[in-house]
């Protein structure tokens, strides 16, 4: 399959024919492991390819006429591939987002010129702010709206059973033994599935599955759990979508977030390939499978999604310490709480001599309200978004001049510190003073606490 027949005349034409690559710098035991770059879609993922079936099947119907509104809920890989193909066809498309997504995918919905609305990630089916009840809601209340649901639209795995098997089919030269998916909305299962039960009978279906979800338990054991919460997005669910055939799986694997961010991080260090978060959960659950086999296999499994939508969070250091998700040693004292360890290169501060401008740019890029004025090293103040508002606040006459004074005429000298051998009580009354916590081992500044961090840690520990 080639790319280079262009010009195309719209990145439509783009989607599908993604390439495979062998991974070869894991342990695959006796197994050979490819992965198909579904991120080289122009919305960056899986879905591009079900937004397309989607949009075609229902124009062709007459369930969207021209002008109108396409609504659906979307953890956003589907969203972006709905405005991708919606947008430029003259479509309003209104999407219902669970408020654990990335912000990178929300902007990148927003710029696209999708209407995103944010709701609960932490409510079940059939409470009124889970997502798709909100957006089956507002699809029933909008004149002329489609509601795409993903999750129980035939067009979703059909467009696997059309466009994704058989490319896996013939990338590989018809020899697949296994192929290991996760259950968003069920439709790369049961596409793939029902196109493998055809072609290639040998071909076992294996679910990657977040643990918490409640679909590779159900697999296992016939009963349905209670559902648990996790950090990957885009896969895992609360219930069993209707578009989920489980009946295909052979074999399931539950999948802590841990492990599935470590996984996705090692993929990009060792074989250069920038993948999402669901990404890792399939490679884990695929490495596993490829090392209990006894007899050599082919095993093929997936990038759904670019890593680029995820730099805020599975790529940065200070969001996976904060959830607990990194493999940082644990002191068991005060230092676990430091967010942004000194010691470790990660604090962001300001110099005395510098001016209150780079303090609070630096603030804004950062996503925090103070930092450590460090001179030489050495600690000698804190400055914080109050510090720098007195400076700057006054008549209009001159207060851009006061952007330039020096961070040490504004910051607040006399700090209150704590050793990182004190207990969590000590926190209590610097946070009663409104104050952030400075943390020290001996002379050595380790680095701040807020009141977040001791939340983080405390949900960490529940």
């Amino acid at each position: 399959m080639s790319r280079l027949n262009g010009p195309y005349a719209s990145v439509l034409d783009l989607v599908g024919e993604t390439p495979i690559v062998e991974l070869t710098k894991f342990d695959t035991g006796k197994c050979r492991l490819f992965i198909k770059l579904e991120s080289q879609n122009p919305g960056g993922s899986i879905k591009d390819r079900i937004a397309l079936s989607m949009i075609a099947d229902a124009e062709r119907d007459g369930r969207l006429a021209p002008g109108g509104t396409i609504i659906e809920a979307t953890a956003g890989n589907t969203g972006l591939g709905l405005a991708q193909v919606g947008i430029p066809k003259g479509y309003r498309i209104v999407l219902i987002v669970p408020d654990k997504m990335s912000r990178e995918k929300v902007q990148h919905l927003r710029a696209l010129g999708a209407e995103v609305r944010l709701t609960r990630s932490d409510v079940g089916k059939g409470h009124p702010e889970y997502y798709q009840d909100m957006a089956e809601k507002l699809a029933a209340e909008t004149p002329g709206a489609f509601y795409a649901n993903q999750f129980s639209n035939p067009s979703n795995p059909a467009a696997h059973e059309r466009t994704t098997g058989p490319e896996i089919w013939e990338q590989l030269g018809h020899d697949v033994d296994a192929v290991v998916v996760g259950v968003g909305s069920g439709g790369t299962l049961t596409g793939l599935g029902r196109f493998f039960a055809k072609v290639s009978p040998k071909t076992e279906m294996v679910l990657a599955d977040p643990a918490g979800s409640v679909l590779a338990p159900l697999i296992k054991t016939g009963k349905m759990i209670e559902p648990g919460s996790w950090t990957v997005e885009g896969i895992g669910e609360d219930f069993v979508p209707p578009n989920a055939d489980l009946s295909l799986v052979k074999k399931a694997y539950s999948i802590p977030d841990k492990q599935s961010m470590l996984a996705v991080r090692e993929l990009l260090s060792k074989e250069g390939i920038l993948a999402g978060s669901s990404s890792g959960t399939l490679l884990s659950a695929a490495l596993r499978y490829c090392r209990e086999q006894t007899e050599p296999k082919r095993v093929v499994t997936f990038v759904c999604d670019s890593g680029n939508k995820y730099l805020s969070k599975v790529f940065d250091d200070v969001w996976l310490a904060e959830q607990g998700l990194s493999d940082r040693e644990a002191h068991g004292n005060l230092s676990d709480l430091v967010a942004r360890s000194h010691r470790e290169g990660a604090t962001l501060y300001v110099g005395p001599d510098e001016t209150l401008l780079n303090a609070y740019g630096r603030m804004r890029r950062g996503d925090v309200s103070q930092l450590p004025v460090l001179d030489g090293g050495r600690l000698v103040g804190i400055v914080d978004e109050g510090d720098i508002l007195s400076a700057v606040d006054g008549s209009y006459e001159g207060r851009w001049d006061r952007f330039n004074a020096p961070v040490r005429t504004a910051m607040a000298s006399e700090l209150h510190t704590l050793q990182a051998s004190q207990t969590l009580d000590a926190l209590l009354p610097i946070f009663d003073r409104n104050e952030v916590a400075i943390i020290f081992d001996g002379d050595e500044f380790v680095g701040l606490v807020t009141r977040i961090d001791l939340i983080n840690h405390l949900r960490r520990a529940r």
